[in-house]
C-alpha cells in the first residue's frame, strides 16, 4: 500500500489512551492509516521530517460565529479599543471614506474597556447624518446613530419594542442609542439579509484565519433567520457554494437558529410537528459540511448585564433578560427533540440555566431518546445544585475558557465573590463526569484555541486577578476540550478528535507541547502548520517546502 503522506520525526500527542504518543503518522485518502511501527512497510509520495515538532489532532472550535467574524474582519474592529475617543475617531475616519449612502459598522466594543457605552449623539457629532451601527462584543446589544433610528421611525417613545428587548431612553424619552436583545431585530434587518457572495467571502476570510491557529473544524453557532445570530434565511447556501467549489478552508458544522423551525405535517405515529421541510435535522451532510444542533436562546450575556440571574447583579440592580418565556423554550425544545434534533440552548445566567435544564428534562421524559447529546451553550453561571442535574441528564456544557481572561475583570464586581466561584466552571463539570467541549464564541472573544487552553489552565483575568482558581484543569484536559470532547459534542467522535487509524487526518503542528509547558506559556506556542484531510492548508514554517 502506498501512503499519500508520511510524517516522521514528530512528537505526536494522539489523545488516544491505547497509543498516547507516536513519532510517525501515515495518511491515505484523507485518513490516518498507520502509526509508528506500522509505517515502516509503507511507501509514499510525500515524506516529511517534522524536525521534532509536536503534532496534535486538529483543533475544533465548538462554538463560534464564523460568518460574523469574517464580516467583522472587513468592519471597524472595536474589540481592542481602550477609549470612546478612539472608537469615535475610527467611525469618523470610516465615514469620510464611505459614500454618503454607505453604512459605517463597528463591532466588538466592550463598555468596560471604553469607559462606557458609545452614544447616539456622540456618533452623530463625528459622522453627521450617516447610518452607523456599533455592535457590542456579545452581539446582544448595539448602538445606532440618529439616521438609523429615523429610518425605522424609532425616535419616538411610541415605537414598539418586542418582548425581551430594550431600547434605552433618557428622561426626556430620547433614545440614547443603545438597543438590546429582541429589540435589535428591525435595526439589524436594515443590513440583512447579506448576499451569498458577501457571506462566502466572509466565511473564506474567517476560515483562513482559523487555519493559522491550528483549527481544522468549527461549529457555526447559529445560521438563518434570527435577531441575535444568522445572516440570511438562505445562509447555508453560502457554505454549500464554497463546499461545491472545494473552497471551504475548514470543516463546518452549522447550528440552525430556532426561529427557522416551523410547523410541519407528518404521520400521526411519528409525532413530528415542528421542524424544517423534508424532515432535515441534525446530522445531514458529510465530513466537510453538515447540519448540527438546533440553536436555541433563553437569556442575554453577562457583559451586557442581560444574562438572566436568580439574584440581581451587584453593579446594576437588575436580574437580566429572558428573551423568551420558559413555556416557549420548552415547547420548541420538545418539538425539536421529538423530530430528532440535538439541542444547543444558549443559557448564561443561573436562572436561564434552570429554564434550559427544565426544557431538556421535560422533552426527554416525554419522548425518551438514546444518546441525544443535548448541549447548553456557555453555561456560564451554574449553581452547585445545578451540577447534579447536568450529570443526571448527561447534558453537555459547551464552555468558553477564554472568557475568564477577557471578561473576568468586568464580571467579578457584577456577581460578587460567591457567584464568581460558580462562573465559567470547568473542573466541576469534569468531576461530575461531563464532556466539556472547548469553544471561543468568536468574535466575542479571541478564538485561538491555544489561548483558550491557557485560560482554562491558568484561570486569571486580563488584570492578573485569580478567577475561581479551583476550576482550573490540567493542560491535557484543556487539550481534550478542543479535540476529544469537541468531537463528541459534535457527534463526530468516530472520525475525529484523536490521531488514530481510520480517523480523519486533521492535524495541528506546533513548535512546543501544550501539555508540557508552563500554563502561562501555552498561548504563546506557535502553529507551524495545519493539515485538513491530509492536505496542507497552512505552512508557516516551510516544513512542506522540500518534502
Amino acid at each position: 500500500m502506498r501512503a499519500d503522506l508520511i510524517l516522521e520525526n514528530a512528537r505526536v500527542v494522539t489523545m488516544d489512551s491505547a497509543h498516547p504518543r507516536a513519532e510517525k503518522i501515515a495518511v491515505w485518502n484523507g485518513r490516518v492509516i498507520a502509526l509508528d511501527g506500522e509505517v515502516a512497510d509503507l511507501d509514499t509520495a510525500r515524506r516529511v521530517d517534522c524536525k521534532g515538532a509536536v503534532v496534535v489532532p486538529g483543533f475544533h472550535d465548538s462554538h463560534n460565529h464564523m460568518a460574523g467574524f469574517g464580516r467583522m474582519m472587513a468592519e471597524i474592529d472595536a474589540s481592542t479599543m481602550s477609549s470612546l475617543d478612539q472608537l469615535y475617531a475610527a467611525i469618523s475616519d470610516k465615514a469620510k471614506r464611505q459614500p454618503p449612502d454607505g453604512w459605517v459598522v463597528a463591532s466588538g466594543y466592550d463598555q468596560a474597556n471604553l469607559g462606557g457605552h458609545p452614544t447616539r449623539t456622540a456618533i452623530d457629532h463625528v459622522a453627521p447624518g450617516r447610518r452607523v451601527v456599533v455592535n457590542h462584543r456579545t452581539t446582544h446589544m448595539l448602538v445606532a446613530s440618529t439616521a438609523v433610528f429615523e429610518a425605522l421611525g424609532a425616535m419616538s417613545p411610541g415605537f414598539p419594542v418586542a418582548a425581551g428587548g430594550v431600547i434605552e431612553r433618557d428622561e426626556a424619552g430620547e433614545p440614547t442609542g443603545l438597543v438590546a436583545e429582541q429589540a435589535m431585530t428591525p435595526f439589524r434587518n436594515l443590513l440583512r439579509p447579506y448576499s451569498i457572495a458577501s457571506l462566502s467571502a466572509a466565511i473564506e476570510r474567517a476560515g483562513q484565519a482559523f487555519l493559522t491557529e491550528g483549527i481544522t473544524s468549527v461549529c457555526e453557532a447559529g445560521i438563518g433567520d434570527s435577531p441575535i445570530v444568522g445572516s440570511s434565511p438562505v445562509e447555508f447556501t453560502a457554505y454549500q457554494a464554497l463546499h461545491d467549489a472545494h473552497a471551504l478552508p475548514v470543516r463546518v458544522q452549522a447550528m440552525v437558529a430556532m426561529e427557522n423551525l416551523h410547523q410541519v405535517t407528518s404521520n400521526g405515529v411519528d409525532r413530528i410537528d415542528l421542524g424544517l421541510d423534508l424532515g432535515i435535522r441534525t446530522g445531514v451532510g458529510d465530513d466537510w459540511l453538515s447540519i448540527g444542533p438546533l440553536k436555541m436562546f433563553t437569556d442575554g450575556a453577562l457583559s451586557s448585564r442581560t444574562a438572566s440571574v436568580s439574584d440581581p447583579f451587584l453593579d446594576h440592580g437588575g436580574n437580566g433578560v429572558m428573551q423568551f418565556a420558559p413555556e416557549h423554550v420548552a415547547r420548541i425544545a420538545a418539538g425539536a427533540h421529538r423530530a430528532g434534533w440535538q439541542l444547543a440552548i444558549h443559557a448564561i445566567g443561573d436562572r436561564a440555566v434552570d429554564v434550559a435544564l427544565d426544557a431538556i428534562e421535560q422533552a426527554s421524559k416525554a419522548f425518551p431518546r438514546h444518546d441525544a447529546r443535548h448541549r447548553i451553550e456557555h453555561a456560564s453561571v451554574v449553581r452547585p445544585d445545578q451540577l447534579g442535574r447536568f450529570a443526571a441528564m448527561g447534558v453537555i456544557p459547551s464552555i468558553q475558557g477564554r472568557f475568564v481572561w477577557e471578561l473576568g475583570d468586568g464580571i467579578i464586581g457584577a456577581l460578587g465573590a460567591e457567584r464568581v466561584h460558580w462562573t465559567y466552571r470547568h473542573k466541576s463539570f469534569l468531576d461530575a463526569g461531563l464532556t466539556t467541549p472547548g469553544g471561543s464564541d468568536r468574535p466575542v472573544a479571541a478564538g485561538a484555541p491555544l489561548l483558550g487552553m491557557q485560560a482554562m489552565v491558568h484561570r486569571v483575568t486580563r488584570s492578573g486577578r485569580p478567577f475561581a482558581p479551583d476550576e482550573a484543569v490540567t493542560a491535557y484536559q484543556a487539550l481534550e476540550a478542543y479535540t476529544v470532547h469537541a468531537a463528541f459534542a459534535a457527534r463526530q467522535d468516530a472520525d475525529k478528535g484523536r490521531i488514530r487509524k481510520r480517523f480523519l487526518a486533521d492535524f495541528a503542528i506546533l513548535d512546543d507541547d501544550p501539555t508540557a509547558v508552563r500554563p502561562e506559556a501555552i498561548g504563546s506556542i506557535g502553529v507551524l502548520a495545519t493539515i485538513v484531510g491530509g492536505d496542507v492548508k497552512y505552512d508557516d514554517a516551510g516544513l512542506f517546502d522540500n518534502e
